[in-house]
């Protein structure tokens, strides 16, 4: 299986710079540091702050689990834009520890992960294309879409990394 790992590092860095711009239109806008990390699309979704948390989930468990390494747990605790930059540099640093040979055997895993009160188990392709991915994907266009709408001057390029 290809390593997922340049993938996630790719994406992840682009949310890193597209939080530059958001830390960067607050500044200038005079909007108070902790508005931005609360801030919803819709009441009953998560803020900016969890989204960004569960993007890093996604691509650090996908990372170790595929490659049969254990996942590390993280604090999430990160309230701020410096925290949540640190939360990615931290993913980013931790996904790129594992070898490319550690994908090597991982279609051939059964990969098993929690989903609030449920487990659930998946062929490791499925489990990548599947779940993984999509749900990575979705928190971070979520991120991006509220920052989007909170007037951060971000477009598809931001978000693709170009």
């Amino acid at each position: 299986m290809l390593s997922p790992v340049p993938f996630f590092t790719h994406s992840l860095t682009a949310l890193s710079k597209i939080i530059d711009k958001a830390e960067a239109h607050a500044q200038a806008k005079g909007i108070k540091p902790e508005v931005l990390p609360q801030a919803r699309l819709i009441a009953d979704m998560f803020p900016l702050w969890w989204q960004v948390c569960i993007a890093c989930d996604h691509a650090k468990g996908a990372s170790a689990r595929l490659s049969g390494h254990e996942v590390p747990s993280f604090a999430d605790k990160e309230m701020t834009i410096p925290e949540l930059k640190e939360r990615i540099a931290q993913t980013i640093a931790f996904i790129q520890t594992i070898p490319d040979a550690d994908f090597a055997d991982a279609e051939a895993r059964s990969i098993t992960v929690k989903a609030g009160p449920r487990e659930l188990t998946f062929p490791a392709p499925q489990y990548l294309h599947g779940y993984a991915l999509p749900n990575f994907y979705f928190h971070m266009t979520t991120a991006y879409n509220i920052l989007r709408a909170n007037g951060v001057a971000v477009g598809k390029v931001d978000f693709l990394g170009g």
